[in-house]
């Protein structure tokens, strides 16, 4: 562990609430993108899935790249990349260039996930980095709020264009900070070798694969949300901003989850407890969302599966990569690089359903299978 090169927590959660922020924000343009590229909302809503397939190399290449070359200089370089990437989508014209952009941006914004969980490893330990990772879900309890409500409004003033803008800016001033503020804390006993080896170990571990099933899974949920309800809530004649501020409810839920989990962990609960209940919750939660999938009180199930997202993966996160402390940043790429490739397999699937209560029951009858096999 570095005792003595703690980066600021507040600029990790920033890092870190980074790549949802950005995602939550592009979330409500997705209905404007279709009709400005005379798209399907089918294949609008696939920038989703084409994005974090791109988002699962980043994390691949940002995660080994933090152990060759350093923390900070790969996070410098992962929001260079997301801001060439936004500003690319900026001036696209044609769909096919926008893909291309996204990917590119999907690349960069990976450093904001792989590199801050190493840097959190690097500096803490055991049930300590579960509270920490339980402070960054409450920041990430937030991002819905600011990037749903503040993409539904970018969107109703200035189209789709507003929203590449604002994510070029972003990128700027978090690269600034990262700049000025962000310490290394790689530690000298570091590996930067032997990254087939450590593939073939991590291969071989079932409890792993399990863990990047449930990972995917949640996230999932998650993201089918963004990517299917703007269409959903159309169809019931709500505006891009309107949809927006649905963002505050799930960002409750978001904390609320959060929150339980540090006390029901400060009660001396284990992880592995507090994701066999949240599972549980998810489930309920998915079944309850298909049958109210045609109606706005979805709002209110989905709710329930943010609470258990909250709960969930703070501490399948924390313990995951446990036993690969001494190869962390190469770890946790090719941890990221597996669950993500699963998300954006999983979200295309989504994309082509256009049924968010089915997806969201699917997702959470296999989490639940997964979690009651899981040590």
């Amino acid at each position: 562990m570095n005792i003595h090169k703690q980066p600021p927590l507040w600029l990790l959660t920033l890092l870190i609430m980074f790549p949802q922020l950005v995602e939550t924000i592009y979330s409500p343009a997705l209905p404007n993108i279709a009709h400005a590229f005379s798209v399907s909302s089918e294949r609008a809503a696939q920038t989703l899935s084409v994005y974090f397939v791109a988002f699962a190399v980043g994390v691949a290449l940002w995660g080994w790249l933090s152990d060759r070359i350093g923390r900070r200089p790969a996070m410098i370089a992962g929001l260079l990349c997301y801001g060439t990437g936004s500003a690319l989508a900026l001036v696209a014209t044609d769909f096919s260039v926008l893909l291309l952009a996204r990917m590119v941006a999907a690349v960069g914004a990976a450093a904001g996930s792989v590199v801050v969980q190493t840097m959190l490893r690097d500096s803490y330990e055991s049930t300590a980095l579960a509270r920490v990772f339980s402070v960054m879900g409450a920041a990430l309890a937030v991002s819905p709020v600011f990037g749903l409500v503040s993409g539904g409004w970018l969107v109703s003033l200035y189209g789709h264009a507003g929203v590449f803008i604002a994510l070029v800016t972003m990128a700027l001033v978090l690269l600034t900070l990262t700049v000025i503020m962000l310490p290394e804390t790689r530690s000298a006993n570091t590996s930067g070798s032997r990254f087939g080896g450590l593939a073939s170990r991590m291969a071989g571990d079932r409890s792993l694969w399990k863990n990047a099933m449930l990972v995917a899974l949640l996230n999932t949920m998650l993201f089918s949300y963004y990517s299917l309800a703007p269409f959903l809530f159309g169809q019931l004649g709500w505006s891009s901003q309107a949809f927006g501020w649905t963002g505050v409810l799930l960002a409750l839920a978001s904390l609320t989850g959060s929150l339980w989990n540090r006390k029901l962990l400060s009660i001396g609960l284990s992880p592995e407890r507090l994701v066999k209940n949240a599972c549980a919750l998810a489930l309920l939660s998915g079944v309850m969302a298909w049958l109210l999938q045609q109606s706005v009180w979805i709002l209110l199930p989905m709710a329930g599966v943010v609470v258990a997202y909250g709960i969930a993966i703070p501490n399948v996160l924390s313990q995951a990569l446990s036993q690969y402390r001494e190869q962390a940043g190469a770890a946790g790429a090719l941890f990221g690089l597996v669950y993500y490739l699963l998300l954006g397999m999983m979200l295309g699937l989504a994309g082509i359903v256009q049924q968010l209560g089915l997806v969201l029951t699917v997702c959470a009858v296999i989490a639940w299978l997964c979690c009651l096999s899981r040590r």
